[in-house]
């Protein structure tokens, strides 16, 4: 199997028409009732709801989510309960994930959970290995779908788990379920009081849970099951215990761009109040007031871990976009479709053999001919490229307004103050301006300031941020009046982007410069053209570079073009010794969500519930060899190893 694909699950039935796994020869659940069993055998299992009660945030892993059905009886049961958690993350491993029509013949056979299992399914993910985070019930019932080998998923989970739901098949069917190791990793999840059952009561199993460190213990079974299993996990002496949710929930945010607004409405969700700071007048005034950017993801050959987590990201991201709709000011973009064109005719070559052996379903990319991609651009395409039929563009400006607008009255904005020094005073951050004035005091700080041009001014450089690896590229963007291009139907890219007419105009971009002058010149909006050549087929615009106008901005990048989000390194503190990032010295209550570059509109927002989740105490969204690879403190830890 290739690492960007899975095997789905086929739907069979037996002889009594119950779903079968032809995989392994197992049924999904009991002949004597699915949501039955799913309330006796999961939630009276962990004493549920009661163990919830009143919680602000509540954590299930479920080993085997199949049909869906425990999440529609737990979603269900939270609904009917008015002392439901404020926040229910429900986790999920499967490696056999069933189609979207298969699942809707499933759920037929379970009319009082039609509503939910409608929801469940105009949610569902392209099925893709990695985790797929789904909200509902406006953000406080989150599912993270963890698509591929149980025991691989849950090494990359990084969560506090309250309650497992152990439902793999068979044992001796599918014994990867049911493993020594798997069971000690869900001990390492596992929070001080956390629960669990199961239907299987093998006795190899039980030896397992307890070797593992929990408590099993028999109970009366469901239907004709004599036994279940019951338990929690033993007292024993943590390593390091979880951190706990914060009771101030107030924060300060610098930077009012993608990434700034991004986290603020993420917080401001969760009921956060949040002061938002920015040197500008209104939001978006840097790199993210662009008119229009494009949305697509990034393939590799080996699906290396930046494809992944750009692929994770993109994948979030429509879905949250689709929140923001109920907001006073929707977004403005066009998911329906990008093209991607080659840059060369053996790149084209490359293009079509390589994406007929990725294993990537249609949904997600595909290769079209020349002619294809002409027929859908709307205009002769210069080659034929990649379509990814959910990427397209989107305007930064706008996605800024539409997460001000959700979050509502938790979000107060700042325009026009410049942030020029934070002081450290009794367990809390003093920030001041350039004038030496107090504009904000709390706990916590996140840095969301992009490409400040810091380089250009040393004497705006704030010294918890100085040390960080980021450097300002200059970018300009070409605009050129509607009528002087085809029109357009989609956005497309080659080396380059061009957008349909936004506002009037096409947007064409971007150049790559790395000095600090903030106004368009001509000779850049000369190489913009050229990457209109490469895009659009013989097309030469009636306009000259000097008649262009345009926009610049200043892309915030990194040495390895990941982004930086996370708890802030402490770049001052002497390091010896054992030094592993979750051990790095931090400042207390600083945070980053940084160097974002030139793919905001594709980072944001997943890497902001990310954020939003580390300083939350939840199950966070990413696996968590991502999460190591954009923290803020990866480069001081790679200097300090490379110099002892």
């Amino acid at each position: 199997m290739h690492a960007s694909t899975l095997h789905t699950a086929r739907l069979a039935f037996n002889a009594d028409g119950t779903p079968i796994s032809e995989t392994f020869d197992d049924i999904y659940y009991s002949v004597d009732g699915g949501p039955e069993q799913a309330r006796a055998v999961f939630l009276q299992g962990n004493g549920l709801p009661e163990a919830w009660s009143g919680k602000r945030n509540f954590t299930i892993l479920e080993n085997g989510f199949g049909t869906g059905l425990n999440f529609l009886a737990t979603w269900t049961a939270w609904r009917a309960d008015p002392q439901r958690p404020e926040k229910l993350h429900y986790l999920a491993t499967e490696i056999h994930p069933f189609q979207v029509d298969d699942l809707a013949r499933l759920h037929r056979h379970w009319p009082e959970l039609e509503f939910l299992s409608e929801v469940l399914r105009n949610a569902w993910p392209v099925l893709m290995p990695g985790f797929h985070r789904l909200e509902f019930a406006a953000g406080r019932v989150v599912l993270t779908l963890m698509l591929g080998e149980a025991e691989s998923s849950l090494r990359n989970l990084r969560a506090n788990v309250d309650a497992f739901y152990l439902d793999g098949f068979d044992p001796h069917k599918n014994p990867q379920m049911w493993s020594a190791s798997l069971f000690r990793r869900c001990a390492q999840l596992a929070s001080p009081a956390a629960t669990f059952a199961t239907w299987c009561v093998n006795g190899e199993v039980r030896r397992r849970l307890r070797e593992a460190g929990f408590l099993p213990e028999k109970r009366p079974g469901f239907g004709r099951k004599r036994e279940m299993l019951v338990g929690r996990i033993a007292e024993r002496r943590r390593l390091a215990m979880p951190i706990p949710a914060p009771d101030d929930r107030h924060v300060l945010v610098i930077g009012a761009g993608l990434a700034g607004c991004a986290i603020s409405e993420r917080l401001a969700a969760r009921g956060w109040r949040v002061d938002l700071f920015d040197r500008h007048t209104a939001p978006a005034g840097e790199a993210s007031g662009n008119l229009a950017g494009i949305v697509r993801p990034l393939l590799s050959r080996d699906d290396n871990l930046a494809s992944r987590l750009n692929r994770a990201c993109f994948f979030h991201l429509g879905r949250s976009w689709l929140q923001l709709d109920r907001a006073s000011l929707p977004p403005r973009r066009n998911l329906g479709g990008i093209l991607q064109i080659a840059r060369d005719d053996e790149h084209e070559t490359q293009q079509r053999e390589w994406l007929l052996t990725s294993g990537f379903p249609a949904t997600y990319a595909r290769f079209l001919d020349q002619a294809a991609a002409s027929r859908v651009l709307g205009a002769k395409a210069a080659r034929g490229g990649w379509w990814f039929p959910s990427g397209g563009w989107a305007s930064p400006p706008s996605l800024c307004r539409a997460w001000m607008s959700a979050g509502g009255s938790n979000i107060h904005f700042h325009g026009g103050v410049e942030i020029a020094r934070l002081q450290r005073f009794e367990n809390r951050w003093r920030v001041f301006d350039v004038h030496g004035r107090l504009v904000g005091e709390s706990a916590r700080v996140i840095f969301a300031s992009g490409a400040n041009l810091a380089e250009a001014n040393p004497a705006l450089q704030l010294d918890q941020i100085s040390g960080l690896p980021i450097t300002p590229v200059r970018g300009q963007v070409s605009h050129l009046p509607a009528g002087s291009l085809p029109k357009l139907v989609h956005a497309a890219c080659c080396e380059g982007y061009l957008t349909p007419a936004v506002d009037d105009v096409h947007c064409l971009g971007a150049s790559y410069a790395k000095d600090f002058d903030t106004q368009p010149r001509a000779e850049e909006h000369a190489e913009n053209l050229l990457r209109l050549t490469r895009i659009l087929g013989g097309c030469e615009p009636a306009c000259a570079p000097e008649e262009l106008s345009g926009r610049v901005g200043f892309r915030a990048t990194t040495p390895d073009h990941l982004p930086m989000v996370g708890a802030l390194p402490d770049l001052s503190a002497q390091l010896s010794g054992d030094v592993r990032l979750k051990n790095f010295p931090r400042h207390p209550g600083l945070y980053g969500l940084l160097g974002l570059g030139s793919r905001g509109l594709v980072w944001s927002s997943l890497l902001a519930e990310h954020l939003a989740c580390l300083i939350n105490a939840e199950a966070q969204p990413l696996e968590g060899d991502q999460a190591d690879a954009i923290d803020p403190a990866r480069f001081a830890l790679r200097a300090f190893r490379h110099s002892s």
